[in-house]
């Protein structure tokens, strides 16, 4: 990849002088979907909640690193950039995942058919690949529960096809803290063949002390139409990510003193995490008389080494730590997956009205080669010991479903039902602790339905309501509380039940979704304990969730367009209940807030873009204090509020097209908490954001 580095001052030159004026393209403010549905639908014409990212928005200023740059737009989101490339973004949607320690839970990450998110649950949204993004859709409430277990919401991205005259290009962005990437891309079509080929570099050496990283990704796709009644996809994905380091999480007072800061166990132990990651998959669709029939199919590899910050000895003495001993504090699996799923697609034409049936077969399967190791050799800390865990974690799915779209007159309806299953199977081969095999299968039918009315063309509104549930995860399972060994095979999984209220309107060139929801769960799983850098997990009582959205998006004239997101969620315990035992013991109240989740969160954007040469933005948001564990009595993450501005240019001469980018982001320097790890034993709950910030890139494109 020493390749890019030439081109940084060269792609910089081309001027301004360059340009020519032109009319700025509308907004779309009708976008088709197909996250919910399962077939293109106009989003203003289902009765849920699902907001569609293009390309442009997905571009536009943006550094293509992290989803967090545009997912901020979606109301009932909240996206935490760790500013840690060794734990992966906090996403939640409506609460659900805020709690996950580490990447995505409880919501179905999906890319390009490709489940970016394992059986059990846990998902990574570093796999997105934004260069070669041609949109994302988010689905949030009641209809996400016809994706599987652990669809709190849905988040899909697409990638583009090949098409066009085929060309090359090359760019590179440069910014704070060291921050570089370089990437190169080819694109096209040939004889009907299209193809997109993509690699990037990013390295960064990051906001806080401990957290440089650098990350390689690679991907390729090949589009073409076997027949007139059929198409195929190919496509290839990698991420490497080699000794990225782990800042952990930082003490209120470290953090305040310094937020650059990280605890000085990261440095004894070295804490960081290496990621080799590749998938192969294939998408099929064929058309069958008035039918579709679509196949996917995938498989990959994905091979994980972490070092961990479990001390050796407890506290000042020179007693061996038992979760050391047992557990180890080097965590290493080699993981192959793979899975497949089948849909068809049949229009009932002797019915009135539109109607369409869907039926599928979703088949998941991870299987993890997973060993423990001491994170010491005799007093070398930070390197790979004794083994002290040997096993095999097997998770599955196998989940049928039905659904129905009608539409008839000015009513739509959508209703679905899916048997959802998840097996986690444990072979321990470590047996001088006992034996901690065992399997655990959870199943449960989770139906939906949505009605919608257009009361006039220009405004819609609709009910919906479903039932879901979250199975725990590997890591959740992975210990017995109070220090017990073995899986915590007890664990049940969460139930909850959702309704939403919603209109849709178009006036003029404004676009307005708005939603009222609830959503009561049973068996919320929470934080049991934690001891020595093991975790345990129980099934609290009951969690209350009610909440407002608003999502405006709006042409205010020719060259200038806005955007507004915000969220307002009420989430709490609806039941007293005590977590830990011993020291460990804490009483929850009734009324508590759960931790990881904003009551408010805001985003709005003013773009200008008086020709197709030049673009502008300022972008601010919003959110208020974040509780850090279950009895509120931690000091929480202040509530804050940043803006930021980007610029996008663009010329075009003959064969050439160039681009270039600026962006400050934090304009203000505001020294903030942007990230929080919930229920952290050691108390080390904040993670901090970075300061004012400036990124500069350019990029040159040439078509054949």
């Amino acid at each position: 990849m020493k390749c890019f580095v030439p081109v940084r001052l060269a792609l910089l030159l081309p001027g301004f002088c360059l340009t020519t004026l032109s009319v700025a393209e509308p907004l779309e403010l009708d976008p088709s979907v197909i996250t919910g549905s399962r077939s293109a639908s106009p989003s203003f014409d289902v009765p849920y909640s699902v907001d569609s990212i293009n390309q442009e928005q997905i571009q536009d200023g943006q550094l293509g690193i992290n989803a967090s740059e545009v997912l901020s737009r979606v109301p009932g989101l909240v996206v935490q950039n760790r500013q840690n490339y060794a734990q992966d973004l906090q996403i939640s949607s409506r609460g659900f995942g805020a709690r996950s320690a580490f990447g995505v839970r409880g919501i179905k990450l999906i890319a390009d058919g490709i489940p970016a998110s394992t059986p059990d649950g846990q998902g990574q949204a570093a796999t997105f690949n934004l260069d070669t993004a041609e949109r994302i859709e988010v689905l949030r409430g009641p209809a996400a529960t016809l994706y599987g277990s652990n669809a709190g919401g849905v988040i899909q991205m697409f990638s583009r096809d090949g098409e066009g005259p085929p060309r090359i290009g090359a760019e590179t962005l440069v910014g704070s803290d060291g921050m570089s990437k370089n990437h190169l891309t080819a694109e096209g079509a040939v004889d009907d063949v299209g193809f997109v080929l993509d690699a990037s570099r990013m390295d960064t050496d990051g906001y806080r002390e401990h957290s440089a990283a650098r990350r390689d990704q690679t991907f390729a796709k090949l589009n073409l139409k076997p027949d007139e009644d059929s198409k195929l996809a190919l496509i290839y994905s990698s991420l490497e990510q080699n000794g990225t380091q782990d800042p952990l999480g930082q003490s209120w007072e470290a953090y305040k003193a310094d937020p650059r800061s990280v605890t000085p166990n990261a440095l004894i132990y070295n804490t960081r995490k290496s990621i080799d990651h590749q998938q192969l998959g294939m998408n099929y669709e064929r058309y069958i008389g008035d039918a579709t029939l679509q196949v996917n199919a995938y498989t990959g590899t994905r091979s994980v080494i972490q070092y961990l910050a479990i001390p050796k000895y407890i506290g000042n003495t020179t007693t061996l730590n038992p979760a050391n001993e047992r557990g180890g504090g080097v965590v290493q699996f080699d993981r192959k997956f793979y899975g497949a799923n089948v849909h068809w697609i049949q229009p009932i034409t002797s019915a009135p009205g539109d109607l369409t049936i869907i039926s599928g077969l979703d088949f998941d399967q991870s299987r993890d080669n997973r060993h423990g190791y001491q994170n010491y050799n005799g007093e070398q800390f930070g390197v790979k010991g004794e083994m002290r865990r040997d096993e095999v974690d097997t998770a599955r799915s196998l989940d049928p479903f039905v659904q129905a779209n009608w539409a008839i007159d000015n009513w739509t309806v959508q209703t679905g039902l899916r048997y959802s299953t998840m097996e986690m199977d444990v072979d321990d081969h470590f047996l001088s602790n006992g034996d901690a095999s065992g399997t655990k299968r959870y199943e449960k039918a989770t139906p939906s339905i949505s009605v919608m009315y257009a009361f006039t063309p220009e405004l819609h509104g609709y009910v919906s309501a479903g039932k879901g549930f979250e199975t725990p995860t590997q890591a959740e399972l992975a210990y017995a509380p109070g220090g017990q060994e073995g899986f915590n095979f007890g664990l049940k999984p969460s139930e909850s039940t959702q309704y939403e209220v919603g209109l849709k309107a178009q006036l003029n060139n404004t676009r307005i979704n708005a939603a009222v929801f609830q959503i009561t769960t049973e068996d919320e799983l929470v934080v049991a304990g934690s001891e020595g850098g093991r975790t345990s997990y129980q099934n609290a009582g009951r969690t209350l969730r009610r909440g407002f959205e608003l999502g405006i998006e709006s042409q205010l004239s020719e060259h200038w367009t806005t955007t507004l997101a915000y969220t307002r969620l009420q989430a709490t315990y609806d039941s007293d209940f005590v977590s830990g035992t011993g020291t460990n013991r804490k009483e929850v109240d009734k009324g508590n807030y759960l931790p990881g989740v904003p009551q408010t969160t805001l985003f709005a954007e003013v773009n200008w873009k008086p020709t197709d040469w030049l673009s502008t933005a300022f972008e601010g948001m919003y959110r208020s204090k974040v509780y850090v564990e279950d009895t509120n009595t931690k000091k929480a993450a202040p509530a804050y509020t940043v803006f930021n501005w980007r610029a996008q240019f663009e010329q075009k001469v003959e064969h050439w097209t160039f681009h270039q980018t600026l962006r400050l982001d934090n304009l203000l320097d505001r020294q903030y908490v942007g990230s929080v790890i919930v229920g952290d034993s050691n108390n080390r709950y904040y993670e901090a954001a970075p300061g004012r910030s400036w990124y500069a890139g350019a990029g040159a494109q040439y078509s054949f």
